[in-house]
């Protein structure tokens, strides 16, 4: 296996313009990490990181971007370092204002399960540059910045692109983020396994043994993993997280 083949993406969260992390998704148990998520960012970005995540929480919860403008500083902020952003991106209008912003990559995760066809026409227009968000709660896809479960599994949904030309998936598994009680790994390898888009594993990382053991299945379709409280707490040291991962 080659380090190039596994991704290690840090994630900020935007909650009030502000850098937090949520326990299982809920919204009343934000922790608040940095009140300048932008130097959040630039800090992330000194290490040979090949992405980042960010997710706008207000606007999943909202159905429409909010926190628009400290994407933007992110963007700026890391300069050529693509960033992937998630939340509220219900429509093509919203995906054309994101990548304004400067992001690289949307994720797509409510509209997956609600609307097929504008995900279809956004992976057409914007060829490599669409994923679709996965957020598993009791084994259900959740919407709506993971305030209601609905029935499909992530399986059923995650079948519904496999032509579409869609990026990657980004899998959570909401009962495991924010706890750092280890990634739902083998969840995420099936999935990766019934598809040939490449899966992003997500949710309760917590350890380099995690990241190792996450990238050791890089073989069945895994192509990365997302870090969110695991770096901000420093249970997860970034640079000998990638050396780590380099020497496998």
């Amino acid at each position: 296996m080659t380090a190039t083949r596994f991704e290690l993406i840090p994630a900020i969260d935007l909650l009030g313009g502000q850098c937090v992390r949520l326990a299982q998704g809920r919204y009343d148990a934000a922790t608040v990490y940095d009140a300048d998520p932008a130097a959040a960012a630039l800090r992330f970005a000194a290490h040979a990181v090949p992405r980042l995540h960010v997710v706008d929480l207000d606007g999943a919860r909202a159905g429409r971007p909010i926190n628009t403008e400290a994407v933007r500083a992110i963007a700026a902020a890391v300069g050529a370092l693509p960033v992937q952003l998630g939340g509220g991106l219900r429509d093509l209008a919203a995906v054309e204002d994101a990548f304004a912003t400067g992001v690289d990559r949307v994720v797509l995760g409510t509209a997956a399960l609600r609307d097929r066809e504008f995900v279809r026409s956004a992976a057409r227009r914007f060829p490599g540059r669409i994923a679709i968000g996965l957020d598993a709660k009791d084994g259900r896809v959740a919407v709506d910045g993971w305030l209601e479960a609905g029935e499909a599994t992530a399986l059923e949904v995650a079948k519904r692109f496999e032509d579409a030309g869609v990026a990657a998936i980004v899998h959570t598994d909401i009962a495991r983020d924010g706890m750092l009680a280890g990634p739902n790994l083998e969840a995420t390898a099936q999935l990766a396994d019934s598809v040939s888009i490449p899966v992003i594993v997500s949710g309760g990382v917590a350890s380099e043994d995690d990241l190792v053991s996450a990238a050791r299945c890089a073989d069945r379709g895994i192509a990365g993993a997302i870090i969110g409280r695991a770096l901000y707490t420093g249970a997860i040291d970034l640079d000998s997280a990638l050396r780590r991962l380099a020497s496998l």
